[in-house]
């Protein structure tokens, strides 16, 4: 089986009319589990929604670094939404300078807001990082993220700042982009992010893969961008299909336990990690 670590199926399909069929049509290319993420409180309710509808489907809760306009939440609510049994990760969160610059004060506030209430749930974190690399990681460190862990979705940066959020216990998630030719620093950094930290992702709606670029993404095009990290890597595609789902369960235990492949008791997401070698990181 293949997850889907990181998709928005209410982003998709708003009407949430195709979602039966996303989730099937996925499933015809042996994906099989799907981590539907929050980008705000507003949609948070649809996203738990659907996690309650489909056992195959986790959710997230978070406010996502662009998002401005909503209620802001305090690390206590924030920590108290986020108890829930069906949320299995707090985010998306994270920094966003290409968009939201204007912004940057209560991004940074907002990220550690969330670091604070994952510490408080144990729970793991779900970060975005763009044109904010510096701050981001520093912010993670000043707030102890690497107490919970976590992934850095949609990764866009280069090996050396992979090595970075490694260093913070942190996965690193390689979405459509690591398909396109032009982007070989992170076809360099899927090379060498050791497997045990590896994870694959549309972020559907956007960013479909070759040879879907340029089309409405969907959960189905993990199976492009999971072949695509294989050959890079040398391995065949069912050997990384095995290891970036066992990461995603390890990483996300609340969400194994929603399809029954996991004790129902909640696992704290640092216990999950426990038996990862530190120096299998570099």
């Amino acid at each position: 089986m293949l997850v889907d670590s990181h998709c928005h199926l209410d982003l998709i399909d708003p009407t949430l009319e195709r979602v039966d069929a996303l989730l099937a049509q996925a499933a015809e290319v042996g994906v099989g589990h799907f981590l539907c993420v929050s980008v705000s409180l507003g949609n948070a309710t649809v996203v738990r929604e659907l996690a309650a509808r489909y056992p195959q489907v986790s959710a997230s809760l978070g406010v996502h670094p662009n998002h401005v306009g909503d209620d802001e939440p305090d690390v206590a609510r924030l920590a108290h939404l986020a108890a829930d049994p069906l949320i299995v990760a707090l985010g998306e969160t994270g920094l966003d300078y290409h968009y939201g610059a204007e912004h940057i004060a209560l991004q940074q506030a907002r990220l550690r807001t969330h670091v604070r209430a994952a510490r408080e749930v144990g729970k793991p974190l779900i970060v975005h990082m763009r044109e904010a690399t510096d701050d981001t990681l520093r912010i993670l460190t000043q707030e102890r993220a690497q107490e919970v862990g976590g992934v850095m979705h949609c990764f866009t940066e280069d090996w050396p700042t992979a090595q970075r959020a490694l260093d913070l216990g942190f996965h690193i998630s390689f979405s459509g982009i690591v398909t396109f030719k032009t982007a070989e620093p992170i076809r360099q950094a899927a090379c060498q992010v050791p497997a045990q930290w590896l994870l694959v992702e549309t972020d559907a709606p956007y960013l479909a893969p070759v040879p879907h670029r340029g089309k409405q993404n969907q959960p189905a095009y993990v199976r492009q961008v999971a072949d695509c990290v294989a050959a890079l890597r040398g391995v065949e595609p069912a050997a990384l299909d095995a290891q970036v789902s066992r990461n995603f369960f390890e990483l996300f235990p609340l969400a194994a336990n929603d399809q029954g492949t996991a004790d129902t008791a909640v696992v704290p997401a640092a216990q999950g990690r426990t038996a990862k070698s530190m120096a299998a990181r570099h």
